[in-house]
């Protein structure tokens, strides 16, 4: 975003309280440990910190302009600038609504229960075949990180790729109305964030706040074994167009596991059958593939375009990484988890191929937000885990439900269970680490295997 500050409080209804109106911006940042030279800097406030504190020190490290709720700093020369608003995070989101007003280009809003990074990273390495593509970095996709990608979007990029989350009711529709998408993916709908949803019905409901912000002309995308797709249908006045493995207007035919990936045939409606290499373990994540393939045929790729972006693309980190260490396999899914991902990387681990004496080993921590629905949910898991014959180990505060017997058992913390890993670990092993967030998960494949991070 280019303006000045003067601009800015016109659009805010905000003064400028000292410096110059005249200073201009080249980018947005909250954070001062990652300062943009010419930025502007919003104090943002949480219930432990007052990003104001900050204001003085973010000029001092090179920003332009300071937005903040109360100034306590003094005088300005006309290098700088400072500017007072009511509340700082609605300041941050009506910047962004009105930054989106002025870029002409098509945006896509993606979101579900599970894989939406995933296909993030598919979708913008697919349209980066023939766009210049905005795109959400990481997983910045709540009411702070969707404002931010937009701010980061220029008169340069051609489309806008944009991950929008949510843990409870009525937080979707705000990032839409900031994005204002003409295209929609609807990952899935699972039981993330089902403490305070209540059900699977109102994470549809929820999710379902996409497909009612798309305009007519707009396309819906969804996996063609979504058991919501009706009710999405109902809530749209976009077209639907559905994918899959094996089934819809565009699919995958033919898997061929490899060791790092899958070969498939990548058939698109009315087009030419086209061979595809996808980097990345798990037939959840061929899905994922295909809903950014569908896409990138709507906007106007060739297959050959398609398939090149889905062979190059790169995940972020926690996503089903495969990393080799002295003969050890580590699936490194760390980012998060919920019963869905977490059945998809057990199935995941069970196809792959271990070596002879080799043991697939499960190293899970607890799932969150899932309220009354947690003990049989982690026990499910746990059961899941040794109908497979799976070696599980659950590890940390919550996670004891998983290890239900058979060959499991659960270990207190990430140290621990690092220093059992040492130990019982071999040649030829394959480990996968899964848990959500707040477990930390990481810890132990970071203590147990250093060289491999």
């Amino acid at each position: 975003m280019n303006s000045t500050a003067q601009n800015i409080s016109e659009i805010l209804g905000a003064k400028v309280v000292a410096g110059s109106g005249s200073v201009e911006v080249n980018g947005v940042f909250t954070d001062t440990r990652n300062p943009i030279s010419g930025g502007l800097f919003v104090a943002l406030r949480g219930d432990n910190f007052n990003g104001d504190q900050f204001a003085q020190s973010a000029l001092n490290s090179g920003a332009s302009i300071a937005l903040v709720q109360k100034w306590e700093g003094g005088e300005l020369d006309s290098r700088k600038a400072v500017i007072e608003v009511q509340d700082t995070l609605l300041a941050l989101q009506r910047l962004a609504h009105w930054w989106r007003s002025q870029l002409n280009i098509p945006v896509v809003c993606i979101t579900g229960s599970n894989g939406k990074t995933s296909t993030k990273d598919f979708t913008t390495s697919v349209l980066s075949q023939k766009f210049s593509v905005s795109a959400t970095k990481g997983n910045l996709n709540n009411h702070i990180g969707l404002p931010l990608s937009i701010l980061a979007t220029t008169h340069d990029h051609t489309v806008g790729v944009f991950e929008i989350g949510m843990n409870h009711s009525g937080e979707l529709a705000p990032l839409c109305e900031i994005a204002r998408p003409q295209y929609g993916i609807i990952t899935n709908i699972g039981t993330a964030h089902i403490e305070f949803l209540g059900s699977r019905e109102g994470i549809a409901e929820e999710k379902s706040t996409l497909a009612r912000y798309l305009p007519e002309n707009g396309i819906l995308f969804t996996p063609v074994g979504c058991d919501f797709n009706e009710y999405f249908r109902s809530r749209t006045s976009a077209r639907l167009i559905h994918v899959g493995n094996g089934r819809g207007q565009v699919r995958a035919e033919n898997p061929r596991p490899q060791a790092d990936g899958t070969w498939i045939d990548l058939v698109i409606q009315g087009e030419e059958s086209i061979e595809v290499f996808i980097p990345v373990l798990g037939k959840h994540m061929i899905t994922n593939a295909m809903l950014a393939a569908a896409l990138g045929w709507k906007l106007g790729l060739s297959p050959a375009q398609i398939a090149q972006g889905l062979s190059s693309v790169n995940l972020t980190s926690g996503r089903m990484r495969r990393i080799q260490c002295d003969g050890i396999t580590l699936l490194d899914d760390t980012y998060n988890a919920n019963p869905e991902s977490m059945e998809a990387a057990l199935d995941t681990l069970c196809d792959m191929q271990v070596a002879e004496g080799g043991q697939r080993i499960a190293v899970l921590g607890r799932m969150g937000e899932l309220g009354a629905f947690a003990t049989e949910a982690h026990l499910r898991i746990g059961q899941l885990a040794k109908s497979k014959g799976l070696r599980l180990i659950a590890v940390g505060d919550g996670a004891e439900k998983i290890a239900i017997g058979g060959e499991s058992m659960h270990l207190p913390d990430s140290s621990s269970a690092a220093e059992w890993l040492k130990s019982n670990t071999n040649s030829g092993d394959i480990v996968l680490f899964k848990g959500s967030r707040s477990a930390a998960i990481e810890k132990v494949l970071q203590t147990a295997f250093p060289t491999a991070c």
